[in-house]
């Protein structure tokens, strides 16, 4: 018997045995097709020597040492690369171990930021429904999924919700683009000047949702209105790449393909690889400057910051990243996936809508496509197909609750990056084998 606590009680997995480029295989001698990375972590595949190696080294020299005492080479090295490629004024990494991490981090260093400049009134975080952030509580908080928030409203922080920008939804017939975009984009000022200017410290919003909504991106438009926004009520945006950033959608940082930055962002999954765990926030040089010059103290820490071996293998990844191209890779082999999941399910009477960047991609799965109409609820396709799929050889990440938390599904495909050709036929074919099984 198992004293392993797991993520459903009533589940039994098979134990994982290896793993090699984009497959892993369990003690059954199954092999997998990892066409999720996970949860989108993966992005280099499995056994890659050129990580595997940089973790030895640094194992060799020193493992762990606690940041009250030091810093560490490969911390330094890998801020200075993030540092470098990111945008607008991001200027200090906050080295973490995960994404609840990195966005419980980032509110903290809000509500500081507002204190150290004198304006303490600020605390209230606005955000956006069928967002997800994380799974601690002020990351659970800020989210915007009701499945996931109703347990335990009662502990969490009072939050704001205004709508997603989910064009396959929201936008309504005759409405452009750029209107449907300004018009949801414009909820946050209204809800500003509901809840007061001075009491709002925040807007968080994923530059392309991921989990809750399945790879939906923004419209043309929507994120430079939301930044004007931001920037005339002295509201500070964070951006949550925790699932789309490093590379996932075509871009080192998702943001780039707005035109904007943001004032603080969250970063992780892609970041390690999975390789070890490691998340991280960044923020700009004048919040970094507010407490240097204030406090001298950001008032908030964990054992396992900037730890230097998950530092080491963070900085390996994005290297490798770097310099084997494999952004152009994303691009490149994003458009032939999306393609071919066009060509088989495009006309397909229960997909709906195949969205998404790179290899970040989500195909919303309905009962009746031409009304939009979801599978009922209680039928739970989306688990159906990941057994389904699971039983076919390929990782998915199908999800429910894609509309309001509880009705809706979707799947989501987050491959390697080294996915080749015929791998991308392999995941289309066992993936149509998967959704005409169950509907």
């Amino acid at each position: 018997m198992s004293h392993v606590f797991p993520r459903h009680t009533k589940s039994e997995l098979p134990t994982i045995a290896s793993g090699q480029g984009c497959y892993l295989v369990d003690t059954a001698g199954k092999r997998y097709f990892d066409g999720s990375g996970g949860a989108a972590v993966s992005c280099l595949g499995h056994g890659d020597q050129a990580v595997i190696a940089a973790i030895r080294r640094q194992l060799d020299k020193v493992a762990y040492a606690h940041t009250s005492f030091f810093t560490s080479e490969p911390a330094e090295e890998l801020a200075d690369f993030l540092i470098k490629r990111a945008p607008g004024n991001l200027d200090r990494v906050y080295f973490v171990s995960g994404g609840s991490e990195a966005v419980e981090a980032s509110l903290k260093l809000a509500r500081q930021y507002c204190l150290e400049i004198g304006q303490s009134s600020r605390h209230r975080v606005i955000a956006r429904r069928q967002s997800y952030h994380g799974n601690t509580l002020g990351a659970l908080a800020a989210g915007g999924n009701l499945w996931r928030r109703e347990p335990f409203s009662p502990l969490m922080i009072e939050t704001s919700h205004i709508s997603p920008c989910y064009e396959h939804r929201g936008r309504s017939g005759g409405e452009s683009v750029i209107d449907y975009g300004r018009r949801v984009a414009n909820e946050l000022e209204a809800e500003i000047l509901r809840l007061g200017p001075e009491s709002v410290m925040a807007f968080i919003a994923e530059p392309v949702v991921g989990a809750t909504l399945g790879a939906v991106p923004p419209v043309e438009g929507y994120f430079k209105r939301i930044r004007e926004i931001c920037d005339q009520y002295g509201i500070l945006l964070i951006l949550d790449e925790v699932m789309c950033g490093m590379g996932r959608t075509g871009s080192l940082y998702a943001c780039e393909q707005e035109g904007i930055a943001p004032d603080i962002l969250t970063i992780a999954k892609g970041l390690g690889a999975g390789y070890q765990p490691i998340g991280a926030m960044l923020c700009t040089s004048g919040i970094y400057e507010a407490i240097s010059k204030g406090s001298g103290f950001f008032q908030h820490g964990h054992t396992y910051i900037g730890h230097p071996t998950a530092c080491a293998a963070a900085l390996a990844v994005v290297s490798s990243i770097e310099e084997r191209d494999l952004l152009g890779a994303v691009n490149s082999m994003g458009e032939k996936l999306k393609s071919e999941l066009s060509r088989q399910f495009g006309q397909h009477p229960h997909v709906g809508d195949i969205r998404g960047r790179g290899l970040f991609l989500g195909l919303e799965i309905e009962e009746d496509r031409d009304c939009k109409k979801p599978f009922a609820a209680d039928r739970q396709i989306h688990k159906h197909i990941k057994k389904a799929a699971f039983d076919a050889g390929l990782i998915c990440y199908p999800m429910g609750g894609t509309i309001d938390g509880q009705n809706g599904d979707h799947i989501l495909l987050a491959p390697p990056f080294i996915i080749s050709d015929s791998q991308i036929d392999e995941v289309v074919s066992k993936l149509d084998t998967a959704i005409n099984s169950v509907v």
